[in-house]
């Protein structure tokens, strides 16, 4: 849903058109604090953990504004001993022209911030992934020594998300963003968690 945000079409579309020089490398920030034990966040049976309910948006907004996939992952995992969950992973996906790194928690304070940076240029985003329909979303473009804050108005990305995969199956087109993208992303999850096992390098495949 974040993907259909007005925020990430523009932050994309900056980059695209060289807004920031060459992209280099994306820093994403994710967390929240949940120790309840009743939480499905935390029950490691049902997929808990927050490499899958959170950090999986900071991989898939690397491989989104990147257009590509990385060639290879190193992450560090830290597992709760009561909820055998991972509750702080941090990790680096290399694209081979750019990198991307990440920490998400689910046992730190309430945070959430990505800056995308280039040569020339960066672009942060405030509320990245969560950004709150009755508020104006903000965003700053950096270029050179000058900065500028770009607002926009007001909207629920799960409404836009929901219209546009609605038009598609009207219209028979694809869908915004297709199963192929989930199962890409999953490799890479996949990868990252296995990188904290081996505390090695990981290829994703």
């Amino acid at each position: 849903m974040y993907r259909m945000h007005p925020q990430w079409r523009r932050a994309r579309q900056i980059v695209n058109e060289g807004g920031i020089g060459e992209l280099r490398t994306i820093h994403s920030v994710f967390s929240y604090f949940n120790a309840d034990g009743g939480n499905i966040r935390n029950q490691a049976e049902t997929g808990g953990g927050g490499l899958m309910d959170i950090g999986c948006y900071s991989i898939s907004l690397s491989r989104f504004i990147f257009d590509s996939e990385p060639q290879r992952v190193m992450g560090v995992v830290q597992y709760d001993p009561r909820f055998k969950t991972d509750k702080l992973v941090s990790a680096i996906l290399d694209f081979g022209n750019g990198t991307a790194s990440f920490t998400c928690s689910t046992q730190s304070a309430l945070f959430q911030r990505v800056n995308i940076l280039g040569t020339t240029g960066r672009v942060e985003i405030e509320i990245p992934f969560n950004a709150p329909p009755d508020k104006p979303s903000r965003l700053w473009h950096q270029k050179g020594n000058d900065t500028e804050e770009i607002l926009l108005a007001p909207c629920n990305q799960y409404t836009i998300q929901a219209e546009e995969f609605s038009r598609a199956v009207i219209h028979d087109t694809p869908v915004p963003t297709p199963l192929t993208d989930a199962v890409s992303n999953m490799k890479v999850i996949e990868a990252v968690f296995e990188s904290g096992r081996r505390d090695a390098w990981v290829s994703v495949d």
